[in-house]
């Protein structure tokens, strides 16, 4: 019993420093993971600039297998410490963390593998899941709730960008033709969204004057839509920070923690629960 006890405490320890920001270990843990993950990031747009790669390779192969050694022992390091590992391998994160550290060792074995090596970029998708120190939480809680309110609206907002981009497009196939690009109903409408959306690649240009009217339209209308999604959103996040300063709210957006499940890695615990409102798991004290 004693053996099983002390495996148990390393194990929770271990848990705490990994999946939680709540206390001075994992805190630390996070700031130092945050940095190793942008300075791979680093390493990696150094490689893709020849001239660097050319004169120093050595040394960043020799970096780069530090730092994939250290994400190796961490992940590992994440499945030994939760009771139910599948829950961390299958969950978004673990199939990432995998995915970021996996393609240096295949390099090694599978011949034209290198360029898998472009993956390791999705280390800095890692960054979200440490962003999550207390400081965080609650901003973070409103900006979901924000969204998450918001997506109706949005969505019938694109809906209706849609068919107003099918519309004017084929309108300005009729009116202008091959002989500007307009050679099809399809490459129409990558017009019109590429100049409603102010992106202008140039690549295709109205020649006649219905045409350029039409464009100039097109044109103001897009500084018009790109402040809708944005003024959808800011109306939802203004209402959810006024929700979180009363009393109502405080507990949903205040309370929340960054403890993790030992048991299924869920987080967003309140700070008086004792058990994980997913599985029905003790937590940590």
């Amino acid at each position: 019993m004693k053996k099983d006890k002390s495996n148990t405490g390393w194990k929770n320890k271990l848990h705490e420093i990994i999946y939680e920001a709540d206390t001075p270990m994992g805190k630390w843990f996070d700031i130092i993971l945050i940095v190793i993950i942008l300075f791979s990031v680093l390493l990696i747009m150094l490689e893709s600039v020849k001239n660097i790669d050319a004169e120093y390779h050595k040394t960043l192969l020799t970096l780069e297998w530090v730092v994939t050694i250290f994400f190796t022992i961490e992940y590992f390091a994440r499945i030994i410490c939760i009771k139910k590992p599948t829950k961390y391998i299958f969950s978004f994160y673990g199939i990432i963390d995998f995915l970021s550290t996996i393609p240096l060792y295949l390099s090694y074995i599978l011949a034209g593998s290198q360029v898998l090596l472009a993956v390791r970029a999705f280390r800095l998708l890692r960054v979200f899941r440490i962003l999550k120190l207390v400081q965080f939480l609650g901003e973070a809680s409103q900006l979901k709730s924000a969204l998450k309110a918001s997506r109706a609206k949005i969505t019938v907002f694109l809906f209706a960008v849609l068919i107003l981009s099918v519309m004017l497009g084929t309108l300005m196939y009729i009116i202008e033709g091959d002989e500007a690009g307009f050679t099809s109903i399809p490459t129409s409408i990558y017009w019109t969204i590429v100049t409603l959306t102010t992106v202008g690649y140039g690549d295709i240009a109205p020649i006649t004057p219905q045409g350029q009217l039409i464009a100039t339209i097109i044109m103001l209308l897009g500084y018009g839509i790109i402040a809708v999604p944005t003024g959808i959103v800011t109306v939802e996040f203004g209402k959810r920070s006024k929700k979180a300063s009363g009393d109502e709210s405080v507990e949903h957006f205040v309370h929340v923690n960054t403890q993790a499940c030992p048991t299924c890695a869920k987080e967003g615990h309140r700070d008086d629960a004792t058990h994980c409102y997913n599985c029905g798991s003790l937590l940590n004290e």
